[in-house]
């Protein structure tokens, strides 16, 4: 199911070189500052934002971290107004190490990628009444070109699959994740992020079912986030992952507050492999 505005053209699966796993940083910043929040709670409705960590230290400071363990390909990630100041100082702690999203429009996409940013990463922008819009989808890929273009799928379940939610994860599209679909945006982009929001941010463990989905059919490299809690699920995203898959952590790791995993395990474990994707 590929509903979208104009005719796309639907490339034949195939397969792309096979790295090991990496670990894929991140830096969420709401409010101005870096936090970890429960995902399916970013609303509109006052006191609905759960939030498991809020940072005093500053988003160049994990920048700088990333940038001196050499964990190329993490993301910034803007939740709502307030916190281009601050992606704009992680960006210039490591320039071209970090990619950045939230919204990213045709009118801004250039200038991120100027700031510094190695992609600019996009959700919302390309959607209108539910549905993909194929001439914003190409005008942005020819804009900044498709290997500095991301696209954010961040999904969830409903019925019969899932499906991508915009609108900081408020608002279902109808976009299903399936083989034809992502084979149909695999010629726009250079990566897929997609965060499992039914738990993402709850350290509950990883959605297994949408894992195996992505490992079974994205033509493309993927980066998973959502409900990561140890390094037995780092483990089954490796395996599942086939080669196919990243991983970014956020509220299990002991720098945003968590006890499941720490920094410096994962760095030493996941973060200069494959550094030549």
């Amino acid at each position: 199911m590929f509903p979208c505005r104009g005719a796309i053209p639907v490339p034949r699966l195939s397969s792309f070189p096979l790295f090991p796993m990496r670990f894929r940083p991140c830096i969420d910043l709401h409010d101005g500052k870096v936090k970890q929040i429960v995902g399916a709670t970013l609303r509109d409705e006052p006191g609905s934002l759960r939030t498991n960590f809020s940072s005093s230290r500053p988003a160049s400071f994990y920048a700088d971290l990333y940038r001196r363990d050499n964990l190329s390909g993490g993301h910034v990630i803007m939740l709502g107004p307030g916190n281009e100041s601050a992606a704009c100082e992680a960006l210039a702690a490591w320039p071209g190490g970090l990619q950045v999203g939230g919204g990213i429009t045709a009118d801004n996409a250039r200038l991120w990628l100027e700031r510094g940013a190695s992609h600019v990463i996009v959700t919302s922008w390309i959607f209108h009444e539910g549905q993909m819009d194929l001439d914003r989808l190409a005008t942005l890929s020819r804009l900044v070109g498709k290997e500095r273009l991301v696209l954010d799928l961040s999904c969830r379940f409903r019925d019969n699959g899932y499906y991508v939610v915009t609108d900081r994860w408020q608002r279902f599209t109808e976009f299903r994740l399936g083989a034809e679909s992502l084979a149909g945006l695999a010629s726009y982009c250079d990566e897929f992020l997609v965060h499992a929001v039914d738990v993402e941010g709850t350290c509950t463990g990883l959605d297994a079912r949408l894992l195996d989905l992505l490992a079974q059919t994205a033509p493309i490299p993927v980066t998973y986030a959502g409900g990561i809690a140890s390094m037995a699920d780092m483990e089954l995203v490796d395996q599942a992952g086939q080669g196919r898959i990243d991983a970014t952590v956020g509220s299990a790791l002991d720098i945003f507050g968590g006890n499941g995993i720490t920094y410096t395990e994962l760095a030493a474990r996941y973060g200069k492999q494959g550094s030549a994707r």
